[in-house]
């Protein structure tokens, strides 16, 4: 019998495997984003909201031209959904230290118990499908998922992989995942 799981295989590369992928990514997106969602909706929220309070949470102190970069929309996009964040207290924007005119963005409390809530059940939903599938398929998810993403994003994740490795091998402890202020 031949191993299903060798590179070779031409099983993945027929149409139907390609385009089940296809379907299967936009099912788990939906059913990834809908309690978000649900939450969202009690702010008068959407999605574009919560990839601001994602990043944000994630990287205090990003720059609203590195936060364009990750989000690849417009200024015009951006300023609505950050001015709403703003004006509803979970996003504050601070002047740079050594160039004033630059504004870093941070969550303020309120945020970060909002991107907690956004983040819980969707960090549950991964560690359920994790488990399930053992560290081998979570590995080759990975691969996938770097395959899928452009080049130019992908050295993101090398880097943060790279920089959490480090400080548990110099301290025995995991890296936090972000800084909060």
């Amino acid at each position: 019998m031949t191993d299903i799981k060798t590179a070779a295989n031409p099983l993945f590369l027929r149409e139907e495997e390609l385009r089940q992928g296809i379907e299967m990514l936009f099912f788990a997106y939906r059913d990834f984003t809908s309690e978000p969602d649900r939450i969202l909706a009690e702010y008068d929220f959407g999605r574009a909201h919560h990839r601001v309070i994602y990043f944000v949470g994630r990287n205090p102190g990003l720059a609203v031209s590195e936060l364009l970069d990750v989000l690849q929309i417009t200024k015009q996009s951006l300023s609505r959904v950050l001015g709403q964040l703003v004006r509803e207290g979970i996003v504050e924007q601070k002047p740079g230290t050594e160039d004033r005119r630059r504004r870093h963005l941070h969550l303020t409390t309120r945020g970060y118990e909002l991107e907690r809530r956004l983040t819980e059940s969707q960090a549950a939903r991964f560690a359920r499908a994790y488990r399930a599938a053992g560290a081998e398929a979570v590995e080759g998810f990975r691969t996938v998922m770097q395959g899928l993403i452009n080049e130019r994003d992908r050295g993101r994740f090398d880097k943060r992989a790279g920089e959490r490795a480090a400080v548990k091998a110099a301290t025995g402890k995991p890296a936090a995942r972000g800084r909060r202020d």
